[in-house]
């Protein structure tokens, strides 16, 4: 039994000018299955309907058609049991300003009918390096700590699914390093993990299977090893003065400074060097590496225009 099905899932919305009855379709035919006990990565640009997918699973939204369920409850026939299996962390800081953080932690024990779990609460606190904040109120917290409230209030009633959309939106490092310390931990004791992320390279190092979305639907699907063996096998990436080319900026990925061309072999990387002298462009620093996850997600991206 997976840990959390999607079964040709599409959600319509009314489009808001065009012809009467018009929709648009924010989830297009969405079908995959998430294995208890993976670390299972959800990838896409915005708009891409992720977020609309991980509401549907929680039963803030409902699917125009579909059917989804957890460990084999479905979300809208059985909601109360479907929701108690999952925790999700969601992208917005929503929070109660009249409560420190215990009190907060508890209050959230007590929706899912959690009682004496002062234990559970302090571990959490404690791997969530929010121990010396337990009785702050939520109003005085930074946002970085209220994101880890928001992660501790997912976990509180020790669900076997955590569901993290965006977990790490602007937050400091020693938050990210902390979290997926955390979560690889309860990864490791069994728990599934749903993992939406604008960061690739936190997906290609924590995330066994991928899946990526573009305008509501599945454009790829697999293991994130067999993803990367898709890539080009090289990249070649150059620090660079000045401005290229516009047909040759077109074939790289240019970030600042930074320009990444795909290689596939030494051939290529010679022709990329090469044009890039002809154009004038002086190069202050040169390597090649492998291709990672984000080569892969523009490339699929790029291919499904």
């Amino acid at each position: 039994m997976p840990a959390i099905s999607f079964q040709s899932v599409s959600r319509l919305y009314p489009l808001a000018r065009g012809p009467k009855g018009a929709t648009f379709a924010a989830l297009d035919d969405v079908s995959l299955d998430i294995e208890e006990g993976e670390f299972f990565g959800l990838l896409g640009p915005n708009g891409a309907g992720k977020t609309t997918l991980i509401s549907i699973l929680a039963g803030l939204v409902r699917a125009s058609q579909g059917k989804v369920s957890v460990l084999g409850h479905d979300v809208q026939a059985d909601y109360a049991q479907a929701r108690k299996l999952l925790g999700v962390v969601p992208q917005e800081l929503v929070f109660d300003p009249f409560f420190n953080v215990r009190e907060t932690l508890r209050i959230q024990s007590g929706y899912f009918g959690v009682k004496n779990n002062d234990a559970w609460i302090d571990e959490l606190l404690e791997s969530l390096g929010l121990a010396d904040k337990a009785q702050a109120n939520m109003r005085q917290l930074s946002g970085g700590m209220k994101r880890r409230v928001l992660v501790a209030q997912a976990l509180v009633h020790k669900p076997p699914v955590i569901v993290l959309d965006e977990p790490t939106a602007g937050v400091d490092v020693e938050l990210r390093q902390t979290l997926w310390a955390f979560v690889s931990r309860l990864n490791k004791q069994g728990h599934t993990v749903l993992l939406t992320t604008h960061y690739l390279e936190e997906a290609e190092a924590l995330c066994g299977r991928i899946a990526m979305l573009k305008a509501g639907r599945v454009v790829a699907l697999e293991r994130t090893s067999e993803l990367l063996k898709t890539a080009s096998s090289h990249v070649l990436r150059m620090k660079i003065e000045g401005q290229l080319p516009a047909g040759l900026a077109k074939q790289a990925r240019v970030t600042g400074r930074i320009v990444q061309f795909p290689a596939h072999d030494a051939r290529e990387i010679e022709t990329y060097l090469a044009a890039v002298r002809e154009a004038g462009v002086v190069v202050d620093d040169v390597e090649i590496t492998k291709a990672d996850l984000e080569d892969v997600f523009l490339q699929v991206m790029g291919d499904q225009k």
